[in-house]
């Protein structure tokens, strides 16, 4: 291969590595997304634990109450049956104790009856909670849609781009040898998408490692393609 094409061979492989690079960091965008979505859904999942709470709390105090509820109607039976049978008692003391027994089933039920009506006051405040957190999380769900839309808005224009830079891929690969391709191209997956590096101030852009001067003068002598020793990176001079 002479010096001028070798010459030309490097600058297509340039113009194929801007390409590339843009590539590798569009594809790893884009690979990077569901993880971001995912975890936006479990940011709003994490806020609705708190209304869940609130529901699970609400159900916990409507069975209390209507654990009560059922224990308030048996003592009111309780107090009927007594009463019924104060008819049936003989002396006075039968009696007293009797009205005695009815009074503390009363005191009871009266106890009962004031553990029903504490449990509507908390239900209506845990109501009033659960209205007011479900209109937090309105909130917050239209943030996350927001949110996941422009994640979606996004991974359509790194579909759309690749397409394109896919598309100007293509018209530059009749231009490179192709033992010189399939060479960069090894590279290039190897080297997460980095094939060829230019040589600044004595260094690889690759790796930064220091290219003697010698390689600097076989780079610009265009009789063979030269790579880095360290990260084995083709190497070329922007002239």
């Amino acid at each position: 291969m002479g010096t001028l094409n070798l010459k030309m061979q490097i600058l297509s492989l340039v113009k194929l590595q801007e390409f590339d690079s843009e590539i590798y960091a569009l594809g790893n965008e884009k690979l990077a997304k569901p993880q971001e979505v995912a975890a936006l859904a479990a940011a709003f999942e994490t806020k609705k634990t708190g209304l869940v709470e609130l529901e699970k709390n609400a159900l916990e105090i409507q069975k209390l109450r209507k654990e009560k509820e059922l224990e308030l109607a048996t003592n009111a039976e309780a107090v009927k049956k007594l009463q019924g049978q104060l008819f049936s008692l003989k002396t006075n003391k039968e009696f007293a104790a009797m009205q005695q027994q009815i009074a503390d089933t009363k005191a009871d039920g009266s106890v009962i009856e004031e553990k029903i009506l504490l449990s509507f006051e908390e239900s209506d405040k845990i109501k009033a909670m659960i209205a007011e957190e479900n209109l937090k999380l309105k909130d917050e769900e239209k943030v996350f849609l927001q949110q996941k839309q422009k994640v979606e808005l996004r991974l359509k224009e790194i579909d759309d781009r690749l397409s394109q830079l896919d598309a100007q891929r293509k018209q530059v690969l009749p231009e490179i040898d192709p033992k010189m391709l399939h060479d960069y191209e090894k590279i290039l997956h190897s080297r997460n998408g980095m094939a060829i590096a230019c040589v600044k101030n004595s260094s690889c852009g690759g790796c930064n490692m220091h290219v003697p001067p010698q390689v600097i003068n076989l780079i610009k002598m265009y009789e063979k393609i030269v790579t880095c020793e360290m990260c084995n990176r083709i190497l070329y001079i922007n002239e």
